[in-house]
């Protein structure tokens, strides 16, 4: 695989030609009557997903098999990250109520695995780490069954906070580094690339399965995302999602590149080299997409050791 290029050195440069989007990241529009039911179950419970806020390219895909990702706290993040389209301002008043009524939902849905993600809320005294604790706890308390990935914010590096995580004990905690270090201020504002890496160390030393996901096409290089790879590694981080960059509107980091599906793959092979436990690497991946396969310990690296049996037998074969 060709280096990732940085194609030019300003990452906001609104006046930019868009480039032509390829083939291979071609979605299919929402529809269908799973899709309607839980718009409804979204609606009628005044909740929040990121699937929306985010403008997730797998809506369709992920509300038609009957799953979605709740966005507790409110859907005003306090931060201004340049690839994110979710609202950034001043949050409303944190709604107490908000856990059990996602708990509710999860139970209503049916769904045998659920994701949960948040705002950053950094004008909290505890970071919205209590509503987090309340909503993971109501949410295993109504639905036993149920397996669940937190996808957290930083919350500030603040250990006592990460703790409340680590205590109401989730099966996957998601925290996203996006980025690699060279350009991680630019493109996480008031984020800092180390003290991700240590949030996810402090996961894992809890006794967490800690999960995080990088964008590719913003000016990276292959050296630079294999870097960040190793230092994930280092960390103990067990699953890694690998995604393109979507620009979300003109005012939104600049995208450099697409992907070829090709260079994900290859990145899938290194990442499972590193020793990731799961890798998913493609044009349209992203934190949650096929979460539910990220719980078992095991599988990805059995698929991937099997797949390469597979292709070695198929060569002798032919020899």
């Amino acid at each position: 695989m060709q280096e990732l290029p940085i194609l030019n050195n300003t990452l906001n440069n609104n006046t930019e030609t868009r480039l032509k989007k390829p083939n291979w990241l071609r979605v299919k529009l929402p529809i269908g009557e799973s899709y309607k039911h839980v718009r409804g179950l979204v609606d009628n419970n005044k909740l929040h997903t990121i699937c929306e806020s985010g403008n997730c390219p797998n809506m369709g895909e992920c509300w038609g098999a009957g799953t979605a990702t709740f966005m507790i706290l409110g859907n005003i993040c306090t931060r201004s990250c340049a690839f994110c389209a979710v609202a950034t301002g001043r949050p409303e008043a944190v709604d107490w109520d908000e856990p059990q009524r996602v708990a509710e939902a999860i139970h209503l849905m049916k769904v045998k695995h659920a994701v949960v993600t948040s705002v950053d809320r950094d004008e909290l005294k505890d970071g919205g780490s209590i509503i987090w604790y309340n909503t993971i706890t109501a949410i295993k308390t109504l639905n036993p069954d149920t397996t669940l990935e937190t996808l957290i914010p930083d919350f500030r590096g603040f250990k006592d906070q990460i703790q409340r995580i680590i205590d109401a004990a989730p099966h996957v905690v998601s925290h996203n580094m996006e980025t690699v270090e060279r350009i991680t201020r630019k493109v996480r504002i008031q984020a800092k690339y180390h003290r991700s890496l240590e949030v996810l160390h402090t996961l894992k030393q809890g006794g967490m399965r800690t999960k995080t996901g990088i964008m590719l096409g913003i000016g990276e290089t292959k050296e630079e995302v294999i870097e960040t790879m190793k230092h994930l590694v280092d960390v103990g981080c067990d699953v890694l999602t690998l995604g393109q960059y979507l620009q979300p509107t003109k005012k939104h980091l600049t995208l450099q590149r697409y992907v070829h599906p090709d260079e994900f793959a290859e990145l899938r092979e290194i990442g499972y080299d590193l020793g990731f436990d799961y890798v998913e690497s493609g044009p349209l991946v992203r934190s949650s997409y096929h979460s539910e396969m990220h719980v078992v310990k095991g599988y990805g690296r059995n698929k991937w050791i099997t797949e390469k049996q597979t292709v070695a037998t198929t060569v002798n074969d032919l020899h």
